[in-house]
């Protein structure tokens, strides 16, 4: 750990109970002339095949993610240098795994920060547009304004696009259909009630159980996430469904999951149950909302709320044992 900063600052975010953790200072040099690149650096110098040895980017996010500073459900954001003049900045999106392609509730939570600490000019009523480079691509977080405060966010997707159907799948709960879509990332979705199971607090472990199975089932698919929802009452603004994501090694996304909901929104489409222009209630175990819209040609966008939780600055005691911490 003697590469990493002794002193690391953060401003912490939450977007529907989800943690956003952002890095824009301190950071080690990241080869790459794009996010993209910028990733795949991240990742050759994660530690891993012969040279089990991380790089300074990779102890960073050790450190960030684990115990005693983070937790398993940790999710956080280095920001870096965009992709050229047309965004604001970039970001790589990382949690205790590793690096993820997109992610919705962090672009979301990154839009509330430029705005809120001056980094993106922003009236004190109005909307303003915040241009993000992401690994899979150019996304805009909209956010919107009422007496000098943020008020909400609403980030617009890379294409999303429906992968596969009626996929089967087996698990210890039984024999489930699949539906795949790449929103950024791969999710998959299965009906929780395939599995004999609702989506509550209560089923918590199951449902983190069959998330991980799910994923197993498909070594050849690269699934990032899998959504397991259920029907709802629908609403005057129209359908309503509750969902858990499971991503990674079996964490909870506390949010309804902003890319996961760009998913539902491709495959209610093909399903014929949204047109463009309709919208979609998306809630999340601990009862927060996303809205999800479905427009023409694959594009999505998904609103909701982004609040600061703190501002942090981490140090690496040179005499404690336990340097980057611990997972649970």
């Amino acid at each position: 750990m003697s590469t990493t900063p002794h002193t690391v600052r953060t401003t912490d975010y939450h977007t529907a109970g989800e943690p956003f953790r952002i890095v824009d200072e301190d950071l080690p040099p990241i080869p790459g002339d794009t996010v993209a690149e910028r990733r795949a650096t991240a990742l050759a110098t994660g530690g891993s095949g012969t040279d089990p040895r991380p790089g300074p980017l990779d102890d960073l996010r050790r450190l960030l993610s684990r115990e005693p500073r983070g937790h398993a459900g940790m999710y956080g954001g280095f920001v870096v240098p965009p992709d050229d003049d047309g965004a604001h900045f970039g970001v790589l999106f990382w949690h205790k795994d590793g690096y993820s392609t997109a992610c919705g509730h962090g672009t979301m939570a990154l839009g509330a920060w430029a705005v809120d600490t001056g980094r993106v000019p922003a009236p004190d009523d109005g909307d303003v547009p915040v241009r993000i480079d992401v690994p899979s691509g150019r996304v805009t977080a909209t956010v919107h304004r009422a007496d000098g405060r943020t008020t909400g966010v609403t980030f617009r997707n890379v294409p999303t696009r429906v992968v596969a159907r009626a996929v089967k799948v087996g698990t210890t709960f039984g024999t489930v259909d699949a539906g795949l879509a790449d929103s950024g990332a791969l999710y998959v979705s299965v009906a929780a009630r395939d599995l004999g199971l609702d989506v509550s607090v209560r089923t918590l472990p199951e449902l983190a159980r069959a998330g991980r199975e799910i994923r197993a089932a498909l070594p050849g698919r690269d699934v990032y996430g899998v959504i397991l929802h259920e029907e709802l009452p629908d609403t005057h603004e129209g359908l309503h469904q509750r969902n858990v994501t499971v991503f990674a090694d079996g964490q909870i996304d506390r949010s309804p999951c902003g890319s996961g909901t760009s998913a539902r929104l491709a495959l209610l489409g093909d399903d014929g149950r949204l047109a463009a222009g309709d919208t979609l209630r998306h809630e999340s175990v601990v009862g927060t909302v996303f809205t999800g819209r479905l427009l023409p040609a694959g594009i999505t966008e998904v609103g909701g709320t982004s609040h600061r939780t703190g501002t942090h600055a981490f140090v690496l005691d040179p005499d404690d044992d336990l340097g980057a911490g611990f997972l649970l």
